[in-house]
């Protein structure tokens, strides 16, 4: 009797699977990543990964770090790997903070400066994750629309009294739609909110956008996060960072010494500083993409698409005359993936990651089939 009166008031049916979780599991919606299936010959356009491998540095300096020291425990400062990372933008090692992936290190950053009680404000199309994270940590937020034509309207995110506002996360260049602030914008944006932390998600920067990285001296505020996944070929690793001044920086340590003090393991550190090390593979590996995404741009133009302009490696579209949902599906059967999300505002349009050239075709002949009358 003593148990069923307690499963009663605990609001949960003690015969369900679900009665081992916490409350606060309950009411969780998790991020869905892009479908990563084994079919042969496929033609992946739907995760943003590069299409291109990692610089060669990158994987003899992993393979020789396989050979030695793997029983030790990683350094859990990756000093390595921030030495690099600062000198490549030149700053200081100590206004660097790595993490598992940018995903790790913006979880911590929400951990650490959006707690405030107040809403966080995030455009209402962008990385699906930032929501997940405010409802993982009890995080009030306000989805502050996009404008007409999809961009980001930063005056849109002033307030009266700055303090009512809890902080502030944009991508830039945002994401699904490519769109980039210019950095007289993200200024502005900075001075709106002196008082709360503004996080600027730059996972695709490195394709045509202006990294906020040079404004951190000036603004205590502002907090970069990047990404080793895209323009650095190394999705499979799990390397990110932030870059902000030393306050910012020290907080996600506390954060990060409180859950794992060591998120990066040695194969990863060494990658990430080859990475870093090989500018000639890296400068001639993002050219590539971003020379693909202009004529890909062109072609589905060409086929009636409408293409938001893109400083990012994919591009999302529609097509006036064709349901979103039914095209990816149409694709998929052809064995090319895109990604489609059944969101508002977006869900008649599609997210396509920039490939190979010859993907790039084969996307563009199976959509011009599919198109024909």
């Amino acid at each position: 009797m003593g148990r069923a009166v307690s499963a009663i008031n605990y609001g949960f049916d003690v015969n369900s699977e679900e009665s081992f979780w916490s409350p606060a599991i309950r009411g969780l919606v998790p991020y869905v990543p892009g479908e990563q299936p084994r079919i042969a010959d496929l033609v992946k356009l739907n995760t943003n990964e590069n299409p291109y491998p990692p610089s060669p540095r990158v994987v003899q300096a992993i393979a020789t770090a396989a050979q030695h020291g793997l029983q030790l425990y990683p350094d859990p400062q990756a000093t390595a790997a921030r030495e690099a990372v600062a000198a490549y933008h030149g700053i200081a090692a100590e206004q660097v903070f790595a993490g598992n992936g940018s995903d790790e290190v913006l979880a911590h950053a929400f951990f650490a400066f959006f707690r405030h009680g107040r809403p966080l404000l995030m455009p209402d199309v962008t990385y699906s994750f930032y929501v997940v994270y405010c409802g993982l940590y009890g995080i009030a937020f306000e989805a502050v629309p996009l404008d007409a034509q999809m961009q980001i309207r930063v005056a849109d995110y002033a307030r009266a009294d700055p303090l009512e506002v809890g902080g502030v996360v944009i991508a830039n260049p945002n994401a699904p739609t490519g769109c980039a602030l210019p950095l007289a914008a993200i200024e502005q944006l900075l001075q709106s909110q002196p008082r709360r932390v503004v996080l600027v998600d730059e996972a695709y920067v490195d394709f045509g956008g202006d990294s906020a990285i040079g404004l951190i001296a000036r603004y205590p505020n502002l907090l970069v996060v990047q990404t080793l996944s895209k323009a650095r070929s190394l999705a499979g690793l799990r390397v990110g960072f932030a870059v902000g001044q030393r306050h910012l920086i020290e907080a996600l340590e506390r954060v990060k010494d409180s859950f794992n003090s060591y998120p990066l393991d040695r194969l990863a550190l060494a990658g990430a500083v080859a990475a870093y090390q090989d500018r000639d593979h890296f400068e001639q590996t993002r050219a590539a993409v971003m020379h693909s995404r202009e004529g890909l741009t062109l072609a589905l133009e060409d086929l009636g698409f409408e293409v938001l302009p893109s400083s990012a490696n994919f591009i999302l579209v529609h097509h006036p005359g064709r349901d979103a949902a039914q095209l990816a599906q149409a694709l998929r059967e052809r064995g090319i993936l895109v990604r489609h999300f059944k969101l508002p505002r977006v869900a008649q349009h599609l997210r396509i990651s920039i490939g190979t050239p010859q993907q790039c075709d084969a996307l563009v002949r199976a959509l011009g089939e599919l198109l024909a009358p």
